[in-house]
């Protein structure tokens, strides 16, 4: 996980002249602030002086001043004044204080925790659109970040665990192009989708086929990113995609982040908004463990499969943190279904040998003329029961790759 890009904050969290973040991700406490110029930093929470919690410290002179004795950090982790010292600290520069460090893109924060010199970050679409062309926010979720990823690529779930039994508000209906039926109507219509898996070089590439009509097949292509990303449809699916990134907090909890794009236009605001449905100030769902999800038995019979509402954010969390906080998979028993999540895990554990044996991990980018992903993407369509799917699949992608790159 070290030998990539992660995200540690939204960027609204951390406005210019606000006050220092405290941040726990990978099982590290830090504290993530902004100097006086704008430049994010993200250090070790504790002064390396007497451990003092920097994140009530002051942003000043280009850096981070501990209150305590009044040592000043800049992003990088240098000391740059020891003002309790005679001269400002005559040996200050021999004292490197933990720091990662930082890059600003798509509306979050991210940050290199691994050794050596930090890889690219990746040219994803959803980080490079501008501003008003995507909605990004996070969700705290109580359990282990693996199992809340691997919610986003089985295909089946999305014929049970999102089901709604009647036509949802107008807000949450998504018709399929070229139809006037609802995503919800064939997911449900074809509960046993036939699923085939395709390695790419950032991760997998998932696809699912289920019967919508005599001769017509209903096709979503869909992506598992390495190490911890999903790619998939969303409201915005035709026109750009969305992405659940989960980053882990320690092992029992994470923050998933969740962005979603469209390539051609500005976001509604009404879709906007939907995207924070149920979600309070502090990033946590209103729906939870401790309230059980605030499930309604009487509307499972006529309104959701779930009786949870209509929010997909609450559901996941649901089926992710109800698996306990690390699930144990020495009790699951896997089905011809679950092969995109096996496909998965067989990446990450190659990942974890190549990292054993002094290698790059898959999806780690160097070479900049290798840092285009404009084939990862994300479609949901009727196609002719009759077609080549794969060959529609290849093409169907190039041509959106042409769109991205004019």
């Amino acid at each position: 996980m070290r030998r990539y890009w992660q995200p540690i904050a939204l960027s609204e969290e951390l406005p210019q002249g606000g006050a220092p973040l405290r941040v726990n991700v990978l099982g590290e406490e830090l504290v993530l602030f902004r100097d006086d110029n704008g430049q994010p930093g993200l250090l070790g929470l504790h002064c390396s002086h007497r451990g003092t919690d920097l994140s009530y410290g002051r942003i000043e002179n280009g850096g981070l001043r501990c209150i305590y004795h009044g040592w000043l950090y800049d992003v990088c982790g240098r000391v740059i004044e020891q003002p309790g010292e005679p001269g400002g600290g005559a040996n200050r520069d021999q004292i490197r204080h933990r720091a990662h460090p930082c890059r600003e893109s798509g509306g979050v924060i991210l940050t290199y925790m691994g050794p050596g010199e930090p890889p690219l970050l990746p040219d994803y679409e959803f980080l490079s659109v501008p501003e008003e062309q995507r909605a990004v926010t996070k969700i705290l979720y109580n359990c282990n970040y693996l199992q809340g990823n691997e919610g986003n690529i089985d295909p089946v779930h999305l014929s049970f665990l999102h089901q709604f039994l009647a036509d949802a508000p107008m807000p949450l209906r998504r018709v399929v192009p070229g139809t006037d039926t609802t995503d919800n109507t064939l997911l449900g219509k074809d509960i046993a989708p036939a699923i085939e898996v395709e390695l790419t070089d950032f991760g997998l590439r998932i696809c699912s086929l289920r019967a919508s009509a005599e001769d017509k097949t209903y096709l979503r292509v869909t992506n598992f990113v390495m190490p911890n990303l999903a790619a998939f449809g969303g409201s915005t699916v035709g026109e750009g995609y969305s992405v659940h990134w989960h980053v882990p907090i320690d092992d029992t909890s994470h923050w998933k982040y969740v962005f979603m794009f469209s390539r051609e236009k500005a976001l509604p605001l009404e879709l906007v908004n939907k995207s924070r449905a149920e979600l309070g100030a502090d990033f946590r769902l209103t729906r939870s463990g401790v309230n059980r999800y605030q499930q309604d038995r009487e509307s499972m019979k006529t309104k959701t499969f779930t009786g949870m509402g209509y929010n997909f954010q609450a559901h996941d969390a649901f089926a992710t943190e109800s698996q306990g906080a690390i699930q144990d998979r020495t009790s699951e028993h896997l089905v011809s279904s679950d092969k995109a999540i096996i496909a998965a895990r067989k990446l990450l554990l190659n990942a974890i040998n190549d990292v054993k044996h002094g290698r790059d991990p898959q999806h780690v980018v160097r070479d900049p003329a290798a840092n285009r992903f404009s084939h990862l993407q994300v479609f949901s369509e009727i196609i002719d029961a009759s077609i080549d799917w794969k060959q529609h699949t290849r093409e169907r992608i190039a041509t959106i790759e042409r769109v991205r790159n004019r």
